[in-house]
């Protein structure tokens, strides 16, 4: 019986120094998975503005959801275009608020947010200079350095 006591504080002692880890580690893998996010959207973004350039519109990709017509006659997509930056990139991103490890926005907003647990970190997609850049939050420094 001393035995069992002794194996169950032991395996309490485990558990207690195990599980803050475990936070640590999810913080982790979600700033590592908003890192990059962050860099294939900015080389999507530098992507489509070369292939633009290539086809005569000196414009960056605009914000809004849907296609727009070029001053060239053209039809190109919008930033939002499908979903979350489906403008740019290959498969766009669910529009998933409040969830940890996700983005979120207010589709054709420009204004973008990704969550780490339970704090949110905002994102601004500035259509006149191509810019994607944090604008607020406690992990700007950890997603974009």
């Amino acid at each position: 019986m001393i035995e069992l006591v002794f194996v169950i504080v032991i395996l309490g002692i485990l558990a207690s120094v195990a599980l803050p880890r475990f936070s640590a580690t999810r913080t982790d893998a979600q700033i590592s998975k908003g890192r990059a996010d962050v860099s294939s959207i900015r080389s999507a973004i530098v992507t489509e503005r070369q292939s633009r350039l290539i086809q005569g519109v000196n414009t960056f990709i605009p914000n809004g959801a849907g296609t727009y017509v070029a001053t060239n006659g053209s039809t190109y997509k919008q930033m939002d275009n499908g979903g979350l930056f489906g403008g740019v990139l290959t498969y766009p991103i669910a529009n998933l608020a409040a969830t940890d490890g996700k983005w979120s926005a207010t589709a054709g907003s420009g204004t973008y947010v990704f969550r780490i647990g339970t704090v949110d970190t905002s994102f601004d997609y500035n259509a006149s200079t191509g810019i994607f850049d944090c604008a607020s939050g406690t992990y700007c420094s950890n997603l974009t350095d």
